[in-house]
C-alpha cells in the first residue's frame, strides 16, 4: 500500500471523482438511489437486485462479469445451490476484473477507495484523519476490530458531502492487494455504499487525465443529475476499461473531430436499442465478445443477455475481419470506400497490396470509374463464400435486476430458445423492443421466451 504522492491528496482526488460523476451539485435524492450495495435475489443466489434505477451502469457490468464466469463451471440450472462463499468469490473476482482493466496496462496501479469510519483511517492506530499510512498487512490485522460485520451492513444513509468526506484511498501495484483487501471487507461491497464504492476505485484506478482524455464531454456529470442514468462513458468504463462516449470500433475522425471508441474485442459484450434508431452504432468488438455475454442498453436501463451456446462467440472468419477492416474506412456506415483507400485495406488485412495489383483490382471493382469501391463488390472479389459459424438454434437467458421488472417482482434468469430464420428482412415491432435489439446482433432472429412472457429491457 501506498501514499498518494504530495499535492495529489485523498481529498483533492475525491473532489475531483465526485465533480466528475455528479457535477458542481449533487442531488441528494439521485445520490441515494445510488447507495445500495452489491445483493444476491434469494430466487437467483447468482442475480444481484437493483434497488432502484440509476445504478444499473455499474450493476448490470458487474452481472455481466459474474456470469462469463459462471458459464465455466455448467448450465444455469445448476447454479441454484451455490453456498454464499461463493456468492462472494464471484462478486470480488468480477470487480477485480474491473478494476484491473481500468489500470494503465504498461504500469499497473490500483487506487482503492474506502469508507472510513471512526478510526479506520488510520490502521495501526496512529497518524492523522486525512492520511492513510501502515502496510496492507496492518489494514487486514486490525480490520476485524475497526470494521464490524453488523456495522457495515446496516450502516444508515448519510448525506452526500458527508459521505464523500470520509472517502479515503489506498494504491499499490498489485492486483493481489487488492483482491486480499476486497476479500478481508467484502461486506463493504455488501453494504449500503459498494455500487459506489466499486465506482469511485474504478475511476481513482483509471485516473482523473485518463478519464478526461477518453470521455467525449468531461464536463457533462457522468452520472445524470435528474434521472440518475450512467452515461455511455461510464458504461464502457465498466465494460472495457475505457471511458470513451461511443461504442463502435476505434477512433473515428467525423469532419475533422476525434471521436474515441472501442480498441479490440471485449470480454463481454453490448448490445443498443438506439442503434435501431440510428442514434449509435455499435462494432464487432462489442457486438462479438469473446464470451456469450452482453449487456443490453434500452432508452434508460441496461439488463443482460447470455447464452451457454459458445458457437456464439466463434472466433472472427476472414470474412468478418475483412467486414471490420472496411468499414473502419467507411466511418459514416455508407457501404463503400473512395477507390484509393483499397491499397490500405488491403495492406490491414495481409493480402496482396502493390501498387500494379491493386490497379488492376481498382479498375475491377470500379469499372464505371465513379472513384468508389463497393462493400459487397470487395467481399464477391476477396471472399465469395463465406462459411455460416453461428447456430441456428440457441438458448438465451435474460437478466433484470430490478425487481418491477420481473414476473412477480422476483429476479430470476428468464431463458427463451432462440431460431436465426433464412430470411433476412427484419421484421421491426415498436411493441417488442427486447426482438428489435436482438436484431441489431442477429437480423434474422426470432426467439420463443419460456411461458410466452417476452422479458423488459427496462
Amino acid at each position: 500500500m501506498a501514499d498518494n504522492p504530495p499535492g495529489n491528496t485523498n481529498e483533492a482526488i475525491i473532489s475531483q471523482i465526485k465533480t466528475l460523476l455528479w457535477g458542481n451539485n449533487v442531488k441528494e435524492d439521485v445520490f441515494n438511489r445510488w447507495a445500495q450495495g452489491f445483493l444476491f435475489s434469494p430466487d437467483e443466489p447468482t442475480a444481484l437486485v437493483q434497488l432502484e434505477g440509476g445504478p444499473c451502469a455499474v450493476i448490470a457490468p458487474v452481472q455481466a462479469f459474474i456470469i462469463k464466469d459462471l458459464l465455466k463451471e455448467g448450465p444455469p440450472d445448476t447454479w441454484s445451490s451455490i453456498s454464499s462463499d461463493k456468492q462472494d468469490d464471484l462478486l470480488i473476482k468480477a470487480a477485480v476484473e474491473i478494476i484491473s482493466q481500468a489500470s494503465n496496462q504498461h504500469s499497473p496501479q490500483y487506487s482503492v477507495v474506502y469508507f472510513a469510519e471512526t478510526g479506520d483511517d488510520i490502521p495501526n492506530g496512529e497518524g492523522t484523519d486525512e492520511e492513510s499510512s501502515g502496510t496492507l498487512e496492518s489494514q487486514e490485522i486490525s480490520n476485524d476490530n475497526e470494521i464490524k460485520r453488523e456495522e457495515s451492513v446496516t450502516l444508515k444513509l448519510i448525506r452526500s458531502d458527508y459521505y464523500h468526506s470520509r472517502l479515503r484511498i489506498f494504491t499499490t501495484m498489485s492486483l493481489d492487494d487488492v483482491k486480499r483487501y476486497l476479500t478481508m471487507r467484502i461486506d463493504t461491497l455488501k453494504g449500503p455504499y459498494g455500487v459506489l464504492l466499486l465506482l469511485y476505485t474504478v475511476v481513482s484506478t483509471k485516473g482523473i487525465p485518463g478519464m478526461r482524455s477518453e470521455m467525449s464531454d468531461p464536463s457533462e456529470p457522468a452520472i445524470d443529475s435528474t434521472y440518475g442514468y450512467g452515461s455511455q462513458s461510464l458504461i464502457n468504463l465498466m465494460l472495457t476499461g475505457r471511458a470513451v462516449g461511443h461504442v463502435w470500433d476505434h477512433d473515428q475522425d467525423v469532419g475533422g473531430l476525434k471521436l474515441r471508441g472501442i480498441d479490440k474485442q471485449n470480454t463481454v459484450g453490448f448490445l443498443a436499442f438506439l442503434e435501431h434508431l440510428r442514434f449509435c452504432e455499435v462494432g464487432t468488438f462489442l457486438k462479438s465478445p469473446s464470451h456469450p455475454v452482453w449487456v443490453l442498453g434500452s432508452e434508460t436501463h441496461l439488463t443482460v443477455l447470455f447464452s451457454t451456446d459458445e458457437r456464439l462467440v466463434s472466433p472472427e472468419t476472414p470474412a468478418e475481419q475483412a467486414k471490420r477492416v472496411f468499414k473502419k474506412f467507411d466511418p459514416e456506415g455508407n457501404n463503400f470506400i473512395p477507390t484509393n483507400l483499397l491499397q490500405d485495406v488491403l495492406a490491414e488485412l495481409g493480402l496482396v497490396a502493390d501498387t500494379e495489383y491493386v490497379d488492376i483490382i481498382r479498375k475491377k471493382l470500379d469499372s464505371e470509374s465513379l472513384g468508389i469501391i463497393l462493400l459487397a463488390s470487395f467481399m464477391d472479389e476477396f471472399f465469395p463464400e463465406e462459411p455460416r459459424t453461428c447456430p441456428d438454434v440457441f438458448p438465451l437467458y435474460h437478466y433484470n435486476g430490478l425487481p418491477r421488472s420481473n414476473p412477480e417482482n422476483r429476479i430470476k434468469y428468464h431463458p427463451g430458445q432462440a431460431v436465426l430464420l433464412e430470411c433476412t428482412v427484419k421484421c421491426i415491432l415498436d411493441s417488442n423492443p427486447m426482438l428489435t435489439v436482438l436484431q441489431t446482433k442477429w437480423p434474422s432472429i426470432e426467439v420463443q421466451w419460456d411461458n410466452n412472457i417476452t422479458p423488459s429491457l427496462n
